[in-house]
């Protein structure tokens, strides 16, 4: 006999606890159903530790900066240990309390993995678990390409288990968990070498973004080799990897770490989905609607097994649009997958809203304007390392309707979550330029932008 619920959640990640809390606080009977730790990838494997790690890098930047403010700073060491043990108890602590919140509200925590019976019914462990809703929120995972010796490679989910700072790191990849990972290992002493299959880091982004992420990344250090495809990895017998050349067979070079950052793939193995008619694509991701629907009633996903906008934000924001349509009496409740602001931490940080100029140009053609804007900020005016702020705003029509907004440098991470509200709300550049400067900062820039 299955015990029933109104809501099952498959995965505890941020799109499934989402849409279980959200549902609990209308009454609904839910529960959440997870292999391995509560909080899914961002708070485990991505967002949270890694924004610690951030963190950590950003402190070597100040103290390498802090001579030039007149502080006489010596630096004995550097402890990646101290890092980590601090990192991995704050993360503990977002575990349990996960854990609590979900009994306070009454929603039962199921742990193992789910595969479907039927439409209304999975099955974890030899026990059946049946729901009138059924979400589909287990997240995704990091791709190992399938070449000889790729197992000797490490992942981002590995990188957080690291014991210590490797001296010499390749790092293959160019999105933005290739950028993050390397610019903080580079910040925190390590040598890294970035492989790229083809000639730009994040491709997807606008192309003053780009550009000079690359230029920063080369001046802090950062060795990237552009257009370089891996064939083989051999390990040595001291533990060191060669990496060969696929097109030469030549040596790229000896590193004591690999990680792998070639992009994720969904979490839809092993959950029988063929058992409840879910359709999926040739990439594994499920199919949904513009309200998270599956093309079965009664199942939904939500998150990055969707293969839409994979981000930590997206997927709580459709879980909850999702609880409040079923639950909340919001017929018409979904989640607009525009203008979502994103942030890439790199070093210096990226943020991003809206359309590139390219896309733009291509939807608007001549209609487009573009303000853009490069300098350096106050912080660098007399550091000995400098490094730049590059603003672009993407405008189309007579009113100048802002549809793009893209900024890298020092404190992008934190200047763009209200522009965002603007552009939401339709502000054109006028508006912008109506705006009190904030001064000095750097931000200001965005509103006096000629």
């Amino acid at each position: 006999m299955a015990k029933r619920y109104d809501l099952i959640a498959i995965g505890a990640g941020s799109g499934g606890l989402s849409v279980a809390e959200r549902a609990a606080k209308y009454g609904a009977k839910c529960a959440v159903i997870e292999a391995k730790k509560l909080g899914g990838t961002c708070v485990n494997l991505g967002c949270v530790p890694k924004k610690v790690m951030w963190y950590g890098a950003s402190v070597a930047h100040t103290l390498r900066d802090a001579p030039d403010y007149g502080f006489d700073v010596t630096l004995k060491a550097f402890s990646w240990e101290t890092l980590k043990h601090a990192r991995d108890d704050y993360v503990s602590g977002i575990n349990s309390w996960y854990r609590t919140y979900l009994k306070d509200s009454d929603i039962d925590e199921i742990t193992g993995h789910a595969r479907f019976i039927d439409a209304n019914t999975l099955e974890v462990d030899g026990k059946h678990f049946s729901a009138e809703h059924i979400v589909i929120a287990p997240g995704s995972y990091p791709v190992v390409p399938q070449l000889p010796g790729a197992e000797h490679g490490a992942t981002s989910d590995d990188f957080f288990a690291w014991e210590t700072l490797p001296e010499r790191v390749a790092v293959v990849g160019s999105g933005y968990i290739a950028v993050e990972i390397a610019g903080m290992l580079n910040a925190l002493g390590a040598d890294v070498t970035m492989l790229l299959r083809r000639e730009h880091l994040l491709r997807p982004f606008d192309a003053m973004l780009r550009e000079c992420l690359m230029e920063e990344m080369i001046d802090a250090g950062v060795n990237i080799v552009t257009s370089s495809q891996i064939g083989e990895i051999i390990r040595q017998s001291d533990g060191s990897l060669d990496l060969i050349c696929a097109d030469t067979g030549q040596l790229i070079g000896r590193f004591d770490q690999l990680l792998w950052a070639i992009g994720r793939a969904p979490a839809t193995p092993g959950m029988d989905l063929v058992n409840a008619g879910v359709s999926i694509d040739q990439d594994g991701y499920i199919e949904t609607d513009p309200f998270q629907n599956t093309n079965i009633p009664g199942v939904y996903a939500v998150g990055d097994v969707t293969g839409r906008a994979q981000l930590t934000p997206v997927a709580i924001a459709a879980a909850r649009r999702l609880a409040d349509r079923l639950f909340g009496g919001m017929k018409d409740r979904k989640l607009e997958y525009d203008l979502i602001p994103t942030v890439v931490f790199s070093h210096p940080p990226i943020a991003t809203v809206g359309l590139t100029e390219s896309e733009a140009r291509e939807i608007h053609g001549s209609a487009v304007k573009i303000y853009q804007s490069r300098f350096t900020p106050m912080y660098h005016a007399f550091t000995e390392h400098q490094s730049k702020i590059a603003m672009k705003l993407v405008t189309v029509g007579a009113r100048e309707k802002l549809v793009g907004c893209h900024v890298i440098g020092i404190g992008a991470d934190e200047m763009l979550q209200g522009f965002a509200v603007a552009m939401r709300m339709g502000a054109t550049k006028q508006d912008f330029d109506d705006t009190i400067a904030i001064h000095p900062s750097a931000a200001e820039e965005l509103v006096t932008m000629r």
